[in-house]
């Protein structure tokens, strides 16, 4: 096609495109301007606005008696959206047959990958929303390391973009990671619920409260986190009319909350602390409930309005063991249990779940003899020169340190690495020297990098606003609130923003899974390793 030509048929492409944009804005411009809209069960005024593709203040200004979540029956005014639809689906139609006539070849040798990369590269396309910092924390790399791979990026990340993030043959986890978005005009109505026990404390000397209350240390420390959140989220132009309630730990002031305040209206309610609570509250409103904290009864809860934070203590067992099956190539396998039930229980349940991978052959399981375990009991099934794999499956202190003691003083053609569910308190003890000299590998839901730049970032403006650093409580405070606000300012509803992703905050990860009609939960944990120089290394 000669150049002339293509210019003319150009020209007719632009002609034919303002009068299709002429004709359909008459045609709209016939239509009845507004309509009335029958409000259905459940659905509340940004749902409906976003039905619409409209803004929610614009919706709540043509209905400004209307509450945020309407009766079901109401009537409410909306703007006529359907001929537009209709004009608009006609108009595309129209224009997309036009733009088909022309083949328009655009060459992209330049950005486009080249095949070995897709096949020896984990690739990623770059989303709205993504930040280095998201992407650094969900695949475990560095800044410099995506850099290194894509000098393009030090110009920054661009929308659409395909970038190499590490070899394939590392093993990267390819789950999906949650891209932060922001809508436009978005404001949120938040319920945080916490037993501050203002009229308990009224005469106590504040300097008494903290020194004395471990609870009131929490609560003040969540809550100042929160607050960080929510400022931060404010600066980034997110409407928010945060209402706090003091619960005061008592279940009937919890339901004179309840009476009192029509807590439907919120988006979101955080709290309370205590799983009888975060029940009751669930089974009286329809508004998401965030349990804030970890709770032995959590397994217990049934309704589909609760959300999870922490994850349940069966999960870690399961992330190990997970983790052992993908890494594992050949060696022994010991499961070590201290002889009680429940942790018999866990030894053959690892051992089961073990032995379904074919490359392992067979799974030995210790019991410790009236809490000991003499180091010979481990050379009868060890092997040399090759990998010995040690899960311990259980919490007991002595059971622990004796165990450890046996492993690093091993023959020096033998060595072993330990493995287990979590680092409770049955480690505390243990000297970090002996825990690196073991590869000490476990199950965590949290790791901070105190020299990544947001964490850095959140240390200041914590200290800035509080003239302290942040408590484990306070940057538990900010990650939840934080993560929850900024998924609800997506303007999506909150669970649908559960499908697309994990999220990555200061010291937390969230991987919400969820079965319909069931509670929502947070799978989010990671795998951690001791190195020889005391450092921790996230492998997952």
């Amino acid at each position: 096609m000669g150049i002339k030509k293509t210019l003319l048929l150009m020209r007719e492409l632009k002609l034919i495109l303002f009068l299709c944009l002429l004709t359909f804005a008459v045609s709209c411009g016939q239509q009845k301007k507004y309509v009335e809209y029958k409000v259905a069960k459940g659905e509340t005024m940004r749902s409906i606005a976003r039905k619409l593709d409209i803004k929610t203040k614009d919706l709540r200004r043509l209905n400004p008696d209307v509450r945020r979540r309407p009766a079901p029956n109401t009537i409410i005014i909306v703007p006529n959206t359907k001929s537009l639809i209709t004009a608009n689906a006609q108009k595309e139609a129209l224009i997309r047959k036009v733009l088909d006539s022309v083949a328009v070849l655009v060459e992209t040798d330049s950005t486009a990958l080249a095949a070995d990369d897709a096949k020896n590269f984990l690739i990623h396309e770059v989303k709205k929303g993504d930040t280095f910092y998201n992407l650094t924390r969900f695949y475990n790399v560095s800044q410099e390391e995506l850099i290194s791979l894509n000098p393009e990026l030090s110009e920054g990340l661009k929308l659409f973009q395909k970038i190499k993030i590490k070899s394939i043959k590392e093993n990267v986890n390819e789950a999906v990671v949650y891209s932060d978005e922001i809508g436009e005009d978005v404001s949120l109505k938040v319920a945080l619920l916490l037993p501050f026990r203002v009229s308990e404390y009224d005469t106590v000397a504040a300097d008494d409260i903290f020194d004395n209350s471990r609870l009131a240390n929490y609560v003040t420390d969540f809550y100042m986190g929160a607050e960080l959140a929510v400022d931060s989220l404010r600066l980034q132009g997110v409407a928010i009319d945060l209402n706090v309630y003091d619960t005061e730990r008592n279940s009937s002031k919890i339901r004179t909350i309840l009476e009192e305040n029509d807590l439907n209206q919120n988006d979101v309610i955080i709290g309370p602390l205590y799983s009888e609570e975060a029940v009751i509250v669930a089974n009286e409103v329809e508004t998401p409930v965030v349990f804030p904290v970890y709770s032995k009864n959590q397994s217990k809860f049934k309704s589909s309005k609760i959300i999870k934070t922490a994850p349940n203590k069966e999960v870690f067992s399961d992330a190990i063991a997970t983790h052992i099956k993908e890494v594992y190539t050949e060696g022994t396998i010991t499961v070590v249990s201290d002889g009680n039930p429940e942790s018999d229980f866990h030894a053959l349940k690892m051992s089961e779940i073990l032995q379904d991978v074919d490359s392992i052959n067979e799974v030995q399981v210790i019991k410790a003899i009236d809490g000991y375990i003499e180091k010979e009991r481990f050379l009868e099934v060890f092997k040399q020169l090759t990998n010995n794999w040690v899960v311990l499956a259980t919490s007991d202190n002595v059971v622990v340190s004796v165990a450890i003691n046996s492993l690093i003083s091993l023959p020096d053609s033998i060595s072993a690495k330990v493995f287990s569910m979590d680092k409770g308190k049955a480690f505390d003890k243990i000297d970090d020297n002996k825990l690196a000299k073991i590869g000490f590998t476990y199950v965590n839901d949290l790791f901070v990098d105190e020299n990544l730049e947001p964490t850095k970032i959140f240390n200041k403006q914590y200290l800035a606003k509080n003239k302290t650093l942040p408590s484990f409580y306070a940057t538990k405070g900010f990650d939840i609130t934080y993560d929850i606000l900024v998924r609800l300012a997506s303007g999506e509803p909150l669970k649908e923003t559960f499908k697309k992703g994990a999220s990555y905050r200061v010291e937390s990860k969230f991987d919400y899974s969820e079965e319909l009609f069931e509670t929502t939960e947070n799978k989010g944990l990671f795998i951690l390793q001791y190195n020889e120089d005391l450092t921790l290394t996230r492998l997952k």
